[in-house]
């Protein structure tokens, strides 16, 4: 025979259950809500990627060349060069010229240049150009930034394919061979030991290696939508025509 103790017990049981199956309810509902707000979906963040390297690129007061181009590949190859991954901070002469006057963003504000007007502005003259000198590697030898944008060709980094490019990024093979390793033979233009010759020295290809196909290939897209920039170490003197 149930007594009240044992019914009041089952009734109190029955009614935590209750409360924690709600707060777990509640739990989930809450995880759904946070993953509807972000959508959680991979597709959709490449999209926001799109949009805001088209109006990253707008800002930067180069005139991009879209024919025959994907807009979205350049998009995206935007997003990866100028937000996520900045580029032009290693690919333009120096720190001083790579911001339009008023535009640099590093300094106090002020209402003529050089201080800064508020709005972030790139100075096209110089962008993707090269010309980076990151000092000494061996007796007289240099590193100094390649040049980025197309070539006559319409191809970017002076004429590099695609599978030039991606093997550039995967391997860090420096294709020009500008300066290869110091030996007894090769004692000017090289890079002294213990620095490999045949590979690009500073650029980060060891982490842009593990950049899947599509996203270096927006790159590459990018990259050949720019305008052409005459100069750049070992550039022949009319590389855009």
């Amino acid at each position: 025979m149930l007594t009240l103790k044992t019914l009041t017990a089952g009734a109190a049981f029955s009614a935590l259950v209750f409360v924690g199956m709600s707060a777990i309810s509640s739990t989930g509902r809450a995880a759904n809500d946070r993953h509807a707000m972000n959508d959680n979906n991979a597709a959709q963040d490449e999209k926001q990627m799109i949009q805001t390297g088209l109006a990253v690129a707008s800002t930067t007061g180069i005139v991009l060349n879209m024919s025959n181009k994907d807009p979205d590949m350049v998009g995206l190859g935007s997003y990866l060069v100028n937000v996520a991954i900045g580029c032009n901070g290693c690919h333009t002469a120096s720190p001083t010229s790579e911001y339009a006057p008023g535009g640099n963003p590093y300094l106090l504000p002020g209402p003529q240049p050089p201080l800064f007007s508020g709005h972030e502005q790139i100075n096209a003259k110089n962008y993707l150009g090269g010309g980076r000198d990151f000092g000494a590697f061996g007796p007289d030898t240099h590193i100094v930034s390649r040049n980025l944008t197309p070539d006559k060709t319409g191809l970017p980094e002076g004429g590099n394919t695609l599978t030039d490019f991606m093997q550039i990024m995967r391997t860090g093979v420096d294709l020009d061979h500008a300066h290869p390793s110091c030996s007894a033979t090769v004692t000017t233009n090289c890079l002294s030991f213990p620095f490999n010759g045949d590979l690009l020295q500073v650029m980060p290809w060891p982490a842009y290696q593990h950049m899947t196909d599509r996203q270096l290939t927006a790159i590459y897209t990018f990259l050949s939508a720019i305008p052409c920039l005459e100069g750049g170490p070992g550039e022949p003197a009319h590389r855009c025509g």
